[in-house]
């Protein structure tokens, strides 16, 4: 049964809670958009991690994306947009974090909340939502605590 849930949890996107620790999610999944679009200035973050009203919120508002202007076309805006609403972390309960911020959600705080208050003003981190400073595997949508390095 616990060999199915996985299965299926990775084949639809959403998350899943490793034996481990960790959290593991499909991103193989994403329009060849998102990666180009979004990677360019962050990892391109899996959308379980936020409910379907934040990724609409922050699609509609692109202009003003946390001070960065990344307007897109229509057309790449609408399919990076179903792609994300259609595999957000709604049906798992999630709520909308302040301000849409996956680093402000109350799942990633009290995952992290044993990191201390200064690794995230390291230079080598420089901010909670630079994932691929400590998880070696985020780029893959792998958060396990197996691979988290926090660095000097």
């Amino acid at each position: 049964m616990a060999a199915l849930l996985l299965v299926v949890s990775a084949l639809s996107g959403l998350p899943n809670a490793q034996a481990e620790g960790g959290m593991r999610y499909a991103v193989n999944s994403a329009p060849p958009a998102y990666q180009q679009e979004c990677a360019a200035c962050h990892i391109a973050y899996p959308p379980g991690l936020l409910p379907a009203a934040s990724w609409q919120r922050l699609m509609s508002n692109l202009p003003r994306h946390f001070g960065t202007d990344a307007s897109l076309d229509a057309a790449t805006a609408k399919e990076i947009s179903t792609w994300l609403s259609r595999n957000a972390g709604t049906r798992h309960g999630l709520t909308a974090p302040p301000e849409d911020r996956i680093t402000r959600s109350a799942w990633f705080l009290r995952q992290h909340d044993e990191v201390p208050t200064d690794a995230w003003k390291r230079a080598s981190i420089r901010s909670a939502s630079n994932c691929s400073a400590c998880h070696s595997r985020a780029s893959q949508g792998d958060f396990d605590e197996d691979h988290v390095r926090i660095p000097r």
